[in-house]
């Protein structure tokens, strides 16, 4: 069996990445999209896509239904998942083979196994795998996971049977506070999965997080390409992985490399999969057995450099009935590979979620740098989908100088038009225990409250400057007195501009002619200038210190990508009024984030007090509820789904005659 047309059920850019290798292997590729990502790069870089549907991931990306008749109107012979959305869903499979279309990935048996930690655990301990310590059943009491808890070992780690992603665990460190975490842990993953099945794992004290990616075909062939570091995560998503594991020896790695094989015996598994294990930092011979993703995974990337196999072509050829021809001595891991996510979010507000059209974009190359993305000019980055935008993977001969080159192509990464996650990344890959690969899965939580957005160099936050100058410059015919170059009879009389950054707002003042300037920032040293803008590139020389900078402008703010990384600047109007002079005493809400009004639970107009839940804005599978700071009458200027940008004001509260 080959295929020549193969639908990638997926967005961004996973469907971008599996629709280059479909290219390499002379396959006509096929999207599908919804009406929002009808510009997406995987849409214009597929052969040919398919509308699903609106916005809403249920009625487009998860709609079964939709999917297979896309795929069948394509003439597609199967269907690569991706991850996410439907990779996991047996559902999914059983609806493929039923159209008799091929599912790039393992059986409905396999994932439906795997799928169920409880299930998982038990299947993979009669195959020799080393499991935690731990009480894991179907219908498990409360009471009977109290009872246990004594025998399994303070502390517990309290974890729901399904889904993933951290939603219902509960770390509890001593008995008494059992009884409430479980009940915590109940209602949480109802919610999020519609299954309160829990059951209890001893937890092991500074985890590290090591997953192994195995290969299967349909011969009985089974063989695995090595492991990957995943501990650098933030509740428990991971941010930055990394091939090999700096922990483990070659007698460990062989080991952990039998048990991912044998997980994979243990439900007949075919195509790309990974396994992963949790790892005391204390005990790095020691390993147990999570959970199995059957389906490729965010970070394969790095295990791909490593080893030279291109894992999607795999999948590919596994599910058109190929065998494996590579054995396990074909196997080998040269040098070092470290990935990095890139989320639309900002590290400054708490992780919020960000977004916002992409007016320029950057992504690094060269040696040993590869880039998976799903950006280009002009995405629009809404708030119906995962923030994850991109990842940034280097490769060189040893973990040292990977982690330099990454952090070198992070710097010469500028994502245009929407804040990310880029800076804190780099602060990250500088910390002195990830640079000696002392990693364990809170590590990156403990230094979240170090970490400190930098404030814009002064060079950059006067080329802002002198970006609007130069964006103002009329035509050769203008008005003297139009031509910004500051002359009058005496004094010069400067160009002022107002710029701010979330740690200062000062004014940027210029005299003269592109050719030759003067520039201060305040009233601070004036400094010789020159400057030339040529569409979207600006050319800064100050003090004879030339700086070039890729800029755009974008609802009053100003980018700047540099060498050094990316700068925003926002240009804000003068202070019109003496401070607390207007709308003295009120109290404004903004939205943290751009998303949508999902609720607003008070009327217009209405009597409230302070902590009185006003508007919930959605956005990124995150709902953020914003309350009222101080007793008064509500402004609401939103309502249920209206579309909203962060920083947007949704309501005004006009304090009590009695409460100013």
């Amino acid at each position: 069996m080959s295929f020549d047309t193969v639908l990638v059920a997926n967005r961004g850019e996973i469907a971008v990445r599996v629709i280059r290798t479909l290219r390499a292997m002379g396959i006509r590729s096929v999207a599908v999209y919804s009406e929002p990502d009808a510009g997406a790069r995987h849409v214009a870089e597929a052969d040919t896509a398919i509308l699903l549907g609106p916005a809403q991931a249920r009625a487009s990306y998860l709609d079964i239904d939709k999917v297979v008749a896309a795929a069948q109107r394509s003439g597609a012979q199967a269907v690569h998942p991706g991850y996410g959305f439907l990779s996991e869903n047996p559902k999914f499979a059983a609806a493929l083979a039923e159209a008799g279309i091929a599912f790039i990935g393992p059986s409905t048996r396999a994932i439906e196994v795997m799928g169920d930690k409880i299930t998982a655990k038990n299947a993979v301990v009669e195959f020799g795998v080393p499991v935690v310590p731990g009480i894991a059943r179907p219908g498990l009491t409360d009471e009977e996971l109290i009872s246990a808890a004594a025998e399994v070992g303070y502390p517990v780690l309290v974890k729901p049977s399904a889904g993933g992603g951290g939603k219902g665990m509960r770390l509890v460190e001593e008995p008494a506070k059992l009884a409430e975490a479980l009940a915590s842990a109940r209602r949480e993953a109802a919610s999020a999965f519609g299954d309160d099945t829990l059951f209890l794992e001893r937890f092991v004290l500074r985890p590290r997080h090591i997953e192994v990616q195995v290969l299967a075909d349909e011969h009985g062939n089974i063989i695995h390409l090595g492991e990957r570091e995943c501990s650098l995560q933030r509740r428990h998503q991971k941010v930055i992985e990394e091939a090999p594991s700096p922990l483990l020896d070659e007698a460990t790695r062989a080991r952990i490399g039998e048990a991912a094989c044998n997980t994979a015996r243990s439900v007949d598994y075919t195509g790309a999969g990974t396994v992963e294990f949790i790892v005391s930092a204390d005990r790095p011979d020691e390993f147990f057995f999570m959970e199995m993703n059957t389906r490729l995974q965010v970070e394969h990337p790095v295990t791909e450099l490593v080893t030279g196999v291109d894992l999607v072509e795999w999948q590919v050829r596994i599910a058109a009935g190929e065998k494996l021809s590579i054995s396990q001595a074909d196997v080998t891991m040269t040098g070092h590979a470290i990935e990095t996510r890139v989320y639309a979010e900002d590290p400054s507000r708490g992780f919020l979620p960000t977004g916002g059209v992409v007016v320029d974009l950057v992504e690094p190359s060269g040696p040993g740098v590869r880039v998976d993305s799903g950006l280009r000019r002009g995405t629009v980055v809404g708030s119906d989908y995962d923030p994850m935008l991109a990842k940034v993977i280097a490769h060189a001969d040893d973990r040292a100088g990977a982690l330099r080159k990454l952090d070198r192509a992070l710097a010469q990464t500028a994502v245009l038009g929407v804040v990310t996650n880029i800076e804190f990344a780099r602060f990250l890959l500088a910390d002195p225990d990830v640079v000696a690969g002392k990693l364990d899965t809170g590590l990156l939580d403990r230094r979240v409250d170090e970490f400190t957005a930098a404030d814009p160099a002064e060079d950059a936050f006067v080329a802002a400057g002198v970006y609007r100058w130069l964006t103002g410059w009329p035509s050769e015919n203008a008005d003297l007195w139009a031509v910004p170059t500051g002359w009058r009879i005496g004094d010069a009389a400067p160009t002022s501009f107002r710029l701010s950054t979330p740690l200062r707002t000062d004014h940027v003042r210029i005299t003269g002619t592109p050719t030759a300037a003067r520039v201060a920032v305040e009233d601070g040293e004036s400094r010789s200038l020159t400057a030339e803008l040529d569409g979207s590139r600006l050319s800064v020389t100050i003090d004879g210190l030339r700086s070039d900078y890729l800029v755009a402008a974008q609802d009053g703010n100003i980018w700047l990508a540099g060498i050094d990384g990316t700068a925003m600047v926002r240009e804000v109007q003068e202070v019109s009024v003496r401070a607390g002079e207007e709308h003295a005493g009120e109290a404004v809400i903004t939205s943290p984030m751009p998303g949508a009004v999902i609720a607003v639970n008070v009327a217009d107009g209405a009597e409230v007090t302070a902590g009185t839940p006003l508007v919930v804005v959605e956005a990124m599978k995150m709902e953020h509820a914003l309350t009222s700071p101080i007793d008064g009458t509500v402004e609401i200027l939103v309502k249920p789904a209206d579309q909203v940008k962060v920083d947007q004001i949704l309501a005004r509260i006009t304090p009590k005659e009695d409460s100013k």
